[in-house]
């Protein structure tokens, strides 16, 4: 078994060894090959010649990365895998699924489960059931009150010490409105050197509100959802981080009052981090206009101003991570009418196309970027070792091989995830992931996917 200091006992890594030929590090460079022994990565070396030819090396399974990119295995702070409670629409396996065709190597899946995971032996429960099918680590968020209340906080440190581990608590979903609540629970995770993590809305502003407050909504006689809703959180719980010391992170950042709030704080040293919503960074609420339920969220789509603020704050580093909020919903909670249908869309397989397609593909940033936003900077701010690590001799082998000219079609027919409420149908993308690697272990080949998918 493998184990990394503070995270208890992994999954067993791959036994034997793997060689990767013909890959380019953050696509930088000439083919190199890996290769990796027992999870880890045991000796990288240069192409024998011009022609890109790697000396035999006995392994026990050998991938072409056909030149393609090799990026660390990508984290996302922020999913929601519904089990317990809702394994109808999504459970930890099928969500470990998308996660891994997605690239992803380690998740934290939200507390708003039914029961609340607000106690060790439910945060247990998701670690182990995702432990035991080894196809991408499932860390459990941790609840910052007792059932998603807002009145009473949980046992941080039990569940800090559990098999667990749990390293991060939100109640997304609901935001912390008790401001002296907040305080206290900034003063405990502090001691504990846990993350929180706030969903920023003034729910006294939302009610009843399902679309961006803009002309949008008004034209299509929806009840508007203010930027301020979302920017007084934000600047209040800057201030309580300031003034407490511990760090705070705001999940899903949507407006461009929230990235100045962002900037300011930084200036002032606060430890304050954010992530943005591949959603957030490509759609804008000019898609309500269909009133299709697929695309109600929380928070909602906002107009282009927001979205351009967001690219930049996320190039500027003023939002430091992506970060999918995959939240699957079934038919019934979606085929209604607009301000009825559950917030809410998926992420996991989509957002490193979307990514890719924003920045990559139009120059304006490369594949460090995408590493740095999509895997070490999450896994640096939720303390996580083993993953977002360099790709270097004696790291993990959590990696994901990417195509950066492989031109596909989003298809809600063909997800790994258990729903299909996908905001991308029809989208056009060009770059997928053909690989994924956790430990040493293929957890996703896209080859033998298209293989299976052919042969039916």
């Amino acid at each position: 078994m493998t184990t990394y200091p503070d995270t208890g006992v992994l999954s067993a890594p791959a036994a034997g060894t793997l060689l990767i030929t013909n890959v380019r590090p953050y696509g930088e460079g000439e083919p190199t090959s890996l290769l990796i022994k027992d999870g880890v990565i045991e000796a990288i070396s240069a192409a024998a010649d011009a022609g890109g030819v790697t000396p035999a090396v006995e392994a026990d399974r050998t991938i072409d990365g056909g030149g393609n990119v090799l990026l660390p295995g990508l984290v996302d702070m922020h999913v929601h895998l519904r089990e317990p409670g809702r394994e109808d629409t999504e459970t930890i396996e099928t969500g470990s699924r998308a996660a891994a065709k997605g690239g992803f190597t380690a998740v934290f899946t939200m507390a708003n489960t039914s029961p609340v995971t607000d106690q060790p032996i439910i945060a247990e429960s998701v670690w182990a059931k995702g432990q035991a099918r080894g196809l991408c680590d499932v860390h459990p968020v941790g609840s910052i009150t007792k059932g998603l209340e807002g009145k009473t906080l949980t046992e941080f440190g039990m569940m800090a010490r559990s098999d667990a581990k749990v390293r991060m608590f939100s109640d997304d979903g609901k935001c912390v409105q008790d401001p002296q609540l907040m305080r206290r629970a900034l003063e405990y995770a502090k001691g504990l050197d846990v993350l929180l993590a706030q969903h920023a809305e003034d729910h006294r502003m939302t009610e009843g509100a399902s679309a961006h407050e803009g002309e949008v909504a008004a034209r299509l006689g929806l009840r508007g959802w203010p930027r301020v809703a979302e920017e007084s959180i934000v600047a209040r719980d800057a201030l309580l981080a300031r003034d407490y010391g511990n760090r705070m992170h705001i999940c899903h950042a949507s407006t461009k009052g929230t990235v100045e709030l962002l900037k300011w704080a930084k200036e002032q040293d606060i430890p304050l981090t954010a992530e943005v919503t591949p959603h957030h960074l490509l759609l804008t609420d000019d898609k309500l206009v269909t009133y299709d339920g697929v695309f109600r969220v929380n928070p909602p789509l906002r107009e282009e101003s927001d979205t351009l603020a967001l690219r930049q704050a996320l190039l500027d580093g003023l939002i430091d991570v992506v970060a999918t909020d995959h939240a699957p919903h079934g038919s019934e909670d979606k085929c209604v009418e607009f301000e009825h249908a559950k917030p809410g869309m998926l992420g996991l397989e989509s957002s490193l196309a979307v990514i890719a397609k924003l920045f990559v593909a139009t120059g304006l940033a490369d594949w460090r970027f995408v590493a740095r936003v999509m895997s070490e900077r999450p896994a640096e701010i939720t303390r996580l070792p083993g993953h977002g690590r360099p790709i270097a001799v004696g790291e993990p082998a959590n990696l994901t091989i990417v195509d950066p000219e492989h031109e596909w079609v989003s298809d809600s027919t063909r997800l790994a995830s258990k729903s299909e409420n996908n905001p991308y149908e029809g989208e056009e993308f060009g770059a997928r992931v053909a690989y994924t690697i956790l430990r040493g272990a293929v957890t996703y080949d896209l080859a033998a996917e298209s293989a299976s998918e052919a042969a039916e």
